[in-house]
């Protein structure tokens, strides 16, 4: 298993990619732990908890392999691998990344190199290979042969391993253009990657390919997958059920309907923002999503329509 390192994370340091980096830097070192919720044999969620360490990481472990959905940021990868080496004494085998932000890919720069074989939507190893991976600000570094996934897919792929089906499925077009969703079938689970933030406002990253109309339909498309017991690892937040994502759906809905009426009208985005059309959804405001950032995401994207 991989030794575990004490972690000092610098002051200052900037702890988001760019899809989810707070506008403030951190006055003190956080203090970040991963909290495991065990949701059938073997499968177990790592949800970050403590400050903004990255987001949900899906687990399964087996006498066939390890294999997790999405990592973290290098500072909190041996935190993360501390707590996968409470369930197991096995390396990482296999990571499937849900998409190419920092704070669900750049874990890769430490688990390529120790040997684990990546995964990932072709767009997702591109956007790496070419960009770098966003961990900042208008801020990337850049991405090193061995974090980059050697087994890519167009629209799905499926790994059968320790008993569960898990099958990774494109979403077009959504967070971003390479998103993916990750299936264990069995286990009735779906880790739904950034297409979720539960109870939070979400980002939707335009410059990395993703629309409003897309995270929509996405969320739409694993409505018509998940089940009343099905539960739903968001990219962010607390784990939810089908109930949790329709609530999220109407919540876009309403903010399309009401902002797009406005944006009809003719009002300026500070009229809009004046007119509070999600108030009753102010609370899921958090650092990087403000309320008045998300009204400004759903009247960018509709005036651009």
């Amino acid at each position: 298993m991989h030794a575990a390192r004490t972690i000092v994370v610098a002051v200052g340091l900037l702890l988001g990619s760019a899809a989810l980096a707070l506008h403030q830097e951190p006055q003190t070192a956080p203090e970040i732990t991963f909290e495991t919720t065990e949701l059938a044999a073997g499968l177990y969620m790592l949800e970050a908890v403590g400050g903004f360490g990255g987001g949900n990481i899906g687990l399964l472990v087996g006498e066939d392999g390890t294999i997790l959905i999405d990592d973290t940021f290098p500072p909190f990868t041996e935190t993360m691998l501390e707590t996968v080496s409470e369930v197991t004494d096995q390396p990482i085998d296999y990571v499937i990344n849900t998409h190419y932000h920092g704070d669900h890919a750049a874990g890769n720069t430490i688990l390529g190199p120790a040997g684990a074989l990546l995964m990932a939507h072709h767009n997702v190893r591109q956007r790496m290979a070419e960009e770098g991976i966003p961990v900042g600000p208008e801020e990337t570094m850049p991405t090193p042969k061995e974090a980059l996934q050697v087994i890519t897919f167009s629209d799905e792929a499926t790994v059968h391993l320790n008993g569960q089906t898990v099958r990774a499925f494109h979403i077009p077009e959504a967070h971003t253009d390479g998103d993916a969703a990750i299936h264990f079938e069995e286990a009735n689970v779906i880790h739904m990657g950034d297409i979720f933030f539960h109870e939070l406002f979400p980002f939707i990253d335009t410059d990395g390919g993703g629309s409003l109309d897309g995270y929509i339909a996405a969320q739409k498309l694993i409505l018509e997958l998940a089940g009343p017991e099905t539960r739903i690892i968001p990219g962010h937040g607390r784990l939810a059920t089908r109930q949790d994502l329709e609530a999220s759906v109407a919540m876009l809905e309403k903010a399309q309907q009401r902002i797009g009426a406005l944006v009809a009208a003719g009002k300026s985005l500070e009229e809009v923002i004046a007119a509070r059309p999600l108030k009753e959804y102010e609370q899921w405001s958090w650092g990087f999503i403000s309320t008045e950032r998300m009204i400004t995401q759903v009247f960018n994207a509709l005036s651009r329509e």
